[in-house]
């Protein structure tokens, strides 16, 4: 698997089908996999049959999803149907999400995520190996179901928190991070080497998705700020922008503050990002790599460059 993804992105200011233009266009530059998340658009197995439909040859990585909005069987259904449907390279991503998705939006419980992690990643692989699901956890439970035929893929977790990071070394093929500077990479690398070898295993993949944008101009900055906005509330991500320095910012979202009012500065988007000239975006991405992350997944900005086309032609492999 390259070096290098492309990760449909959620932008607020685009139109949801953007998403699919991506990955076209990620597929014609001869990228190997994207990313194909969920938010307020597409469902993401939906999202996923739609860009493997669209597309020739690229893989197609699903999530990260909340791993408490599904259950196994749903989940190890969902990416099932798409690998087999699609007959193209799949996997599937899991993540905590937040309280306000996981509680707010479905009703369903948030804490102990990384408990729940444990399980859900345990009882989704004997349900992609076809084996009968009986599990009868602290957090999850389900007895009788049956893939009828195995379809093995690779397990990501999205690891915020020492928690999280530690079951992720654990059980994951795959740890992803997201808007994370190279220093956090690095550090979350040595963690991850650290639990692995504890655990007896081979430390897993680590991927980290990084906005991109090249030359950009206002219009790019306003949807790279408004985008990050969103990311200062939530668990993990609110702590790691504090300890970058904004704190206050971090502060007044958690107290309520709309998005609208909040100004956040260009360099925020910079420390966890990659922007400038093809030459500055490229010596980011090293760093990233240089960091311990072993597939860097690009984020491309589109407020000026619709569907990334140029920025995804500029950094093709």
């Amino acid at each position: 698997m390259s070096a290098l993804g492309v990760v449909a992105p959620f932008w607020l200011d685009r139109p949801a089908g953007e998403a699919v233009d991506i990955a076209v266009e990620a597929d014609r530059c001869g990228f190997d996999e994207v990313w194909v998340g969920e938010m307020a658009t597409f469902d993401a197995f939906a999202l996923a049959t739609a860009v493997s439909l669209r597309t020739e040859r690229i893989g197609v990585k699903i999530g990260p999803v909340p791993l408490g909005v599904r259950s196994p069987v749903a989940l190890g259904l969902g990416v099932a149907s798409v690998a087999e449907l699609a007959r193209r390279p799949a996997g599937l991503a899991l993540g905590g999400s937040s309280p306000a998705i996981v509680s707010g939006w479905h009703d369903r419980p948030w804490d102990h995520a990384a408990g729940r992690m444990r399980e859900t990643v345990a009882a989704v692989r004997t349900v992609l190996d076809g084996q009968k699901l009986s599990v009868a956890g602290k957090y999850l439970r389900s007895n009788g179901f049956r893939l009828r035929e195995p379809v093995p893929v690779p397990i990501t977790v999205a690891a915020f928190g020492p928690a999280m990071t530690r079951v992720a070394a654990e059980v994951a093929d795959e740890v992803v991070l997201n808007l994370v500077p190279p220093a956090h990479v690095a550090r979350t690398r040595e963690e991850i080497d650290g639990h692995a070898r504890a655990a007896g295993r081979t430390p897993p993949r680590l991927a980290v998705w990084v906005p991109v944008a090249l030359n950009p101009g206002e219009p790019t900055l306003r949807q790279l700020a408004a985008q990050a906005s969103v990311y200062l509330r939530p668990p993990g991500y609110g702590e790691m922008f504090t300890a970058l320095g904004y704190g206050e910012l971090v502060a007044a979202a958690r107290a309520g503050a709309s998005r609208a009012s909040l100004t956040v500065p260009p360099s925020l988007v910079a420390d966890v990002g990659a922007i400038g000239t093809a030459t500055e975006v490229r010596a980011r991405l090293a760093a990233y790599h240089d960091a311990g992350a072993d597939h860097v997944g690009l984020v491309p900005a589109t407020a000026e460059d619709p569907a990334g086309r140029t920025l995804l032609r500029e950094l093709a492999p």
